[in-house]
């Protein structure tokens, strides 16, 4: 691996490279987009919030009342094609975007064509992905019309969180669905470390935990649909954060698909601090379209994948203004 990270020269822009910075494309202010942050992480919160202060000052009945109020949020339906819920995820990437600020780096732009479908393998995971606000189909950067972003199961049966998150191109990351949407022509934004990603977050160094991780290799090669490696560098610093390190507490988050921890932001909020962002979009891997593709076919194109994510973390580090950190692939 030392080797391999000699090797890697830095990046050198080429006619392709395009750049995206949030706040030259959003004009923005500190107000529009703490409204932004609050609207999309805080409401994980509200829910915890409503919930506590109704057990601990309501009477019990009332309480009930309030838990039944939540779980017909959990099964109201959602109009896709809602124009305020478009509005709103419109209105909260756009001053995400501006707020850290975010900044999208695509290394080849004419790489990517819009009537073709991608995997993009986004890493690290960290606290919470919130870099992928800068690929979303609402802040309109990448030249790809139909994104998705795959995403853990229970945030479909939180109340509000599930309008919010549909809303802003989120879908549940099951197989079934993954394939679904890359038929019908959607690029699929995938984060493969996961829950076990963040349970293995470290304050010194960043984690992709992706050795173990070939599911989505697979169905791109089932698919036929190129990988792509995309690394955001100073995502982990939105969010300072404690968590026990236990096998009990890894099991519990697998069970339920995020993990217990304590985090926090700006004064002890949910709102994220404004950390400079920078998400890298790297070259796509083309593979061969192969509906029953072999062990050793996945793990070949697994290993590409692999070692471009490595590459592309080390070509731009220094140039974004992370040179001494380290990325340790699990």
């Amino acid at each position: 691996m030392a080797e391999d990270k000699a090797e890697t020269q830095a990046f050198t822009p080429g006619p392709g490279y395009r750049q995206f910075k949030g706040r030259d494309e959003f004009p923005s202010n500190i107000l529009h987009g703490t409204l932004a942050c609050a609207i999309w992480i805080g409401s994980m919160h509200f829910n915890v919030s409503v919930l506590l202060f109704s057990f601990l000052f309501l009477p019990f009945s009332k309480f009930l009342l309030v838990v039944g109020v939540l779980l017909i949020f959990v099964v109201l339906p959602i109009d896709h094609n809602s124009k305020f819920g478009l509005r709103l995820a419109r209105y909260i990437c756009q001053h995400m975007s501006s707020y850290f600020p975010a900044t999208l780096h695509v290394e080849d732009i004419n790489d990517f064509h819009p009537d073709r479908a991608y995997v993009l393998g986004y890493a690290p995971h960290s606290v919470l992905p919130i870099g992928v606000v800068t690929l979303a189909e609402r802040t309109g950067f990448m030249p790809l019309p139909k994104l998705k972003c795959l995403t853990s199961s229970p945030v479909f049966y939180t109340p509000f969180l599930r309008h919010i998150w549909t809303w802003l191109g989120a879908s549940p990351a099951t197989r079934k669905n993954f394939c679904s949407l890359l038929e019908a022509g959607y690029t699929c934004i995938v984060v493969p470390g996961g829950v076990q990603e963040t349970f293995l977050m470290r304050h010194d160094s960043e984690v992709a935990f992706i050795k173990s991780r070939r599911g989505f290799v697979r169905i791109a090669i089932e698919k036929g649909c190129p990988l792509v490696p995309v690394f955001a560098f100073g995502q982990s610093h939105a969010f300072k954060w404690w968590k026990p390190r236990s096998k009990f507490l890894l099991q519990l988050s697998r069970a339920i698909k995020f993990v217990p921890m304590l985090f926090w932001g700006a004064f002890g909020t949910p709102i994220p601090y404004q950390h400079p962002m920078n998400v890298v979009v790297g070259k796509p891997i083309y593979v061969k379209r192969n509906p029953q593709p072999t062990t050793e076919e996945v793990l070949e194109v697994h290993g590409q994948f692999v070692k471009a994510l490595q590459d592309l973390f080390e070509r731009h580090k220094g140039r974004v203004g992370y040179a001494d950190q380290s990325l340790k692939i699990l």
